[in-house]
């Protein structure tokens, strides 16, 4: 008889106090129940461990795995996937908030499309309390991400669920690739097998509103377009024409522009390419 959970929820926690409890709770709420809660705590000097420590008295699904010194989200990710028991590796983050729903509606798609190898949701982008601020959506099929995928992030990363099969085999997270980690494991996976994302809404994500400095901002950008050469000359994916010119005007921005202007027009021209 296979006792192993058919789901891992993986999450990664650095100085994560002041939020970490409302996400293992809404975690722990879930209407699905065969899973188990790997918990990385990534060197963490503040309160962060004693609140997991809390939990775990409460709930025997979870598991904490500690790194002394802080290794960065990659390399917390790969500690907690390469513990990871289950079929399937569901993303958490520290500060956002998972629907009750939430597993049970991911798992239920995933054991019914057993070519997608990663799929996602649209999710509520909400201040510091998290209310509501606006939906964000992602585009659903496979053919419709491919599209579009050398012009932006094609999921919600904390709202993913990933077949751990494929994304072992893929090579997991880049740890020189922090900060848009995600996006290179993207395609490497993708290499395997199918996307999708799910139009429900089984997140709320919190947006900070100190927002990122503007050094890290710029080398997220560089990173991005870095990635997109690697997919065409390591991964052997294709660029289109549009793709192309949306590249070099990115290059050109990345350069010359503010990265906050950057990012307003980032989220402007995002609508006109679904």
């Amino acid at each position: 008889m296979n006792n192993e959970p058919l789901v891992s929820v993986v999450m990664p926690a650095y100085n994560a106090e002041e939020y970490i409890g409302e996400a293992i709770e809404s975690i722990l709420a879930q209407t699905y129940k065969d899973f188990e809660f790997i918990i990385v705590d990534d060197g963490s000097k503040d309160r962060t461990k004693e609140i997991i420590n809390e939990y775990t008295k409460k709930d025997n699904r979870i598991k904490v795995f500690v790194q002394e010194k802080n290794l960065g989200i990659s390399a917390a990710l790969n500690r907690g996937i390469s513990e990871a028991k289950g079929k399937y590796i569901v993303r958490m983050d520290t500060d956002d908030y998972s629907y009750p729903t939430r597993i049970e509606t991911q798992v239920n798609f995933m054991e019914t499309h057993p070519k997608v190898v990663v799929s996602g949701a649209a999710i509520q982008i909400c201040d510091e309390k998290l209310n509501l601020l606006h939906v964000r959506t992602y585009n659903p099929t496979d053919k419709a991400i491919r599209k579009n995928i050398f012009k932006y992030n094609p999921f919600a990363h904390p709202a993913t669920i990933w077949r751990k099969e494929e994304l072992i085999t893929a090579g997991v997270y880049n740890k020189d690739l922090c900060d848009v980690e995600d996006y290179d494991l993207y395609f490497r996976v993708g290499k395997l097998g199918e996307f999708y994302n799910l139009n429900d809404i089984l997140l709320k994500y919190r947006q900070s509103s100190k927002g990122i400095s503007q050094t890290k901002a710029k080398r997220q950008q560089k990173l991005t377009l870095y990635i997109r050469i690697k997919a065409i000359f390591e991964y052997g994916y294709k660029m289109s024409l549009s793709d192309k010119v949306y590249f070099a005007m990115q290059l050109i921005a990345t350069v010359f522009l503010p990265a906050k202007l950057i990012y307003k027009l980032f989220f402007l021209f995002r609508k006109f390419f679904r």
